[in-house]
């Protein structure tokens, strides 16, 4: 990874030095030109120059491309320069070779520019952090931080890891992250993140994350990603360069057949050199991913900011997205003759180290109970419940539907069915208890779900759960979605997504580690928070804070960078067709022609550019 970045940064130095050379070189050949008076034999001598350490270069890259049959808008530069000095215009071709090579340097500066939010965070990371021995506190490294630890976070010093108060008042400045220009009060029990800066009064924090798990670590790692994806993000670039180099070829030749002057050919291609189109997109992309993460919505692939606005379908996990994913723990009926303390912190003790949204819920009520076991052993595959050994006995957390496939003489003992989640517990091969919850929709989901076919063209939602179909009933009819499949297991949710894919495009949006396949199945997936570290790689998309508005912000961002990408690469489609009708008319001729694409350049960078700025608003829900 740190060899292709270094790979990278060598390739722009190399740009940005031919583009010098040809800068002095084109200087050089007008002073003696034109102020030494010298003759045309020596004038030239510096744009010899520029060919042999900027041109050559250059004209063998292209040859390459054209050997691997990548027919680029890149070409139409190559061929301008090889004319140039077929004809003799040798300062029209250094021209062309600082136009290219000078579009890269361009791109490079524009790209840190416009990552300058990414950088910023990256600049906060904090290289120790507090840890509290007692009564005083010593510095550690900031990996040797352990889940546990009691961190002591100072005044105006800034979070090293996500974590909860455990002692001390205050406030902290969330908007590095978060994008809401708030001061969060602090108190015993509430969430900090990491990054977010400390207010005046000390903290006394509990370490709920590693380090590397953070959310400071998640944005590093998108500052990675986009820096290894950045050869994807000219794609669109490709196709419009598609249909812009056969024109810019054959306009050329009907210019050169029709005036019989092979100058008007050159003159046309140095006006056709596409710098727009590869510049513009690849800036307006990082400049959205950069925009995203002030949003706090992580973009791991630039792919999904091209797509997510032309989904027509949409399906939603249950739990955690249109619900809050906090379920309560609101019954529990246990089997005749166990101890229901007994097997409540059994079944605790064993969630803790689970992931579902409901073990949570387990676990706390558990602890009401007293303090919790050892586990000796813990197994949780997806969509086969939890496994454990807790104290010598066998403990395992499954469903209704499974209990009457392993032991159907012993499901005669279970409640009668009811709406609301619930968990069935096996203790030692025998039923034990039933426990049930509630998770609430969200208040704000139905109107999400109808803004979403009123303004972002979805006109189909689905709900893909594998809690029961009762639970999913419920839910659907709250925020009014009719396409309910329910009780599936995480093979029936891929097969699901993967036929509605084939049908349209689909935006999968969902928070547990069993959404990981139909994340990755579906047009674009979106994972809700951290709660796993497989489902947010799976994702092209993590929004952080879980919310739907983030969604919407998503879309209009990607929205926004489709509409400013094709502004500035069209546009200068078009300022750049016109200046070669210009050329092939005998009125531009090929240095006049060369100094009016680089304005054009300029003019759409900087448009480009506009796309890492924030707007007034970036949802309409």
């Amino acid at each position: 990874m740190d060899k292709s970045r270094d790979t990278t940064v060598g390739s722009d130095r190399l740009q940005m030095g031919i583009a010098a050379v040809s800068l002095l070189a084109i200087v050089s050949h007008l002073v003696l030109r034109y102020g030494l008076a010298m003759e045309e034999a020596f004038t030239n001598l510096p744009l010899w120059v520029a060919y042999l350490f900027g041109g050559v270069p250059l004209v063998w890259g292209l040859l390459g491309n054209i050997w691997r049959r990548e027919f680029g808008a890149d070409l139409l530069a190559g061929i301008s320069i090889v004319t140039a000095v077929i004809l003799g215009e040798y300062l029209a071709g250094t021209l062309v070779i600082l136009m290219l090579s000078g579009g890269e340097a361009i791109e490079a500066y524009a790209v840190r520019h416009a990552s300058s939010v990414l950088a910023a965070l990256a600049k906060r990371v904090p290289s120790v952090a507090h840890r509290r021995s007692g009564t005083a506190f010593e510095d550690v490294a900031l990996d040797e931080v352990a889940v546990g630890d009691l961190l002591e976070v100072l005044p105006h010093e800034v979070c090293p890891v996500d974590g909860t108060v455990v002692e001390g008042r205050g406030v902290m400045d969330e908007s590095y992250l978060t994008g809401e220009p708030y001061q969060i009060s602090k108190t015993p029990g509430a969430a900090v993140i990491s990054g977010a800066l400390n207010g005046e009064t000390s903290l006394t924090i509990r370490a709920d994350r590693l380090a590397v798990d953070s959310r400071y670590a998640k944005i590093m790692e998108v500052m990675r990603d986009s820096e290894e994806k950045r050869p994807r993000m000219r794609r669109l670039a490709d196709k419009l360069g598609a249909f812009y180099t056969p024109v810019a070829v054959t306009l050329a030749i009907l210019a050169w057949v029709i005036s019989g002057d092979p100058v008007r050919f050159l003159a046309v291609m140095v006006v056709a050199t596409p710098c727009p189109l590869l510049i513009a997109i690849p800036v307006a992309i990082i400049g959205s991913i950069s925009l995203a993460a002030k949003r706090a919505i992580i973009v791991r692939d630039p792919s999904i900011l091209e797509t997510i606005d032309t989904c027509e379908s949409v399906i939603f996990d249950k739990t955690g997205t249109l619900t809050y994913g906090r379920p309560e723990l609101v019954d529990r009926s246990f089997a005749p003759g166990v101890e229901a303390d007994e097997v409540l912190k059994l079944t605790a003790s064993a969630e803790v180290y689970s992931k579902h949204p409901l073990a949570e819920a387990i676990v706390e009520a558990g602890r009401r109970r007293g303090d919790l076991y050892e586990v000796d052993e813990v197994s949780e595959k997806p969509g086969q419940g939890m496994t454990a050994r807790v104290r010598g006995r066998g403990v395992k957390i499954t469903s209704r539907k499974q209990l009457s496939l392993d032991l159907p003489e012993e499901a005669v003992l279970l409640p009668d069915a009811a709406d609301g989640l619930e968990c069935v517990v096996i203790i030692d091969g025998h039923y034990a208890a039933t426990f049930r919850f509630r998770d609430e929709p969200r208040p704000e989901g139905r109107a999400f779900i109808h803004h979403l076919g009123g303004r972002h063209g979805i006109n189909h939602s689905m709900i893909l759960s594998g809690d029961r179909q009762s639970e999913a009933d419920y839910l659907a009819a709250r925020v009014g979605i009719n396409d309910v499949r329910a009780g599936k297991s995480p093979e029936e949710k891929l097969a699901i997504v993967r036929e509605e894919t084939a049908q349209r495009r689909t935006l999968y949006v969902g928070d547990g580690i069993n959404d990981a396949p139909a994340l990755m199945a579906a047009t674009v997936g979106i994972a809700f928070g951290q709660n796993s570290d497989v489902t947010a790689k799976a994702a092209g998309a993590v929004i952080m804070d879980s919310s739907l508005r983030k969604v919407d912000e998503l879309i209009h961002i990607s929205r926004r960078m489709r509409r400013i990408a094709l502004q500035s690469a069209v546009g200068g489609m078009i300022l750049s067709v016109v200046g070669m009708f210009f050329a092939a008319a005998g009125l531009l001729p090929p240095v006049a022609g060369a100094i009016t694409q680089e304005v054009i350049d300029v003019v759409a960078v900087l448009n480009a550019l506009r796309v890492a700025l924030p707007p007034k608003s970036l949802t309409d829900y």
